[in-house]
């Protein structure tokens, strides 16, 4: 499991930094159902990644039910999520705010005050496996793990490893309204404000660095 854990590890990492997901809770928790919202949200987010993990780790067991070592269209696969990953990085910097302009923010964040946790779940599921940032990352992930490993018990292990920490970013502001109550409510408000504006920045650094790493390895097994 150790080998399919380490080539997936930088992956969760990276989602665990996405902004937006991270500024979507810390709205959720300055809501008017603050505690039902956010652990609805982060339920939503777990079950969505965990989803997506499982499928692509099916999809990849059946396409090689009986590979002794990681196939060769693996490889390939690595290396189109990698161009892919590059590509998204590239858009994310173009559309980076320039000097001294507040970047654009979604139109669903100004109804979120108004959210029962039925939708706080439903929002979690499209930000962590639906959007297309999320989406690539988490493909890109249990390709690795579908790649490093062929048996169940260690690519399920691996995945829950992911998901866990995939899910750090989305569960520290839960954690940090529970342990400071109203009292967190600045200290929330400064953390999305600064993710906001920097969220095309973030993610453009992460796809680049991910989408590098996927295309060396797969460049690597081939």
């Amino acid at each position: 499991m150790g080998p399919a854990v380490g080539q997936s590890l930088p992956i969760a990492v990276g989602v665990l930094i996405s902004p937006m997901p991270i500024v979507a809770v810390v709205l959720m928790l300055v809501s008017r159902k603050a505690k039902a919202n956010g652990f609805s949200f982060l339920l939503g987010w777990i079950v969505g990644i965990a989803a997506l993990g499982s499928v692509v780790l099916l999809v990849a067991g059946a396409a090689s039910p009986d590979a002794a070592g990681p196939p060769a269209w693996a490889s390939v696969v690595k290396i189109v999520l990698g161009v892919l990953l590059l590509l998204l990085a590239f858009s994310q910097w173009r559309g980076r705010p320039r000097e001294g302009v507040s970047p654009q923010t979604p139109r669903w964040m100004s109804a979120i005050d108004a959210f029962t946790p039925v939708k706080a779940f439903g929002l979690a599921v499209l930000l962590g496996a639906v959007n297309p940032k999320n989406l690539l990352l988490v493909v890109s992930g249990a390709a690795a793990i579908a790649a490093a490993t062929s048996q169940t018990s260690e690519q399920l292990g691996a995945l829950a490893v992911f998901v866990v920490v995939a899910s750090l970013g989305v569960a520290a502001p839960v954690v940090i309204y529970l342990a400071m109550g109203s009292r967190a409510a600045t200290m929330l408000d400064g953390l999305k404000t600064w993710m906001i504006q920097n969220n095309a920045v973030i993610m453009a650094v992460l796809l680049l660095v991910l989408g590098a790493k996927m295309i060396g390895d797969g460049i690597t097994a081939l």
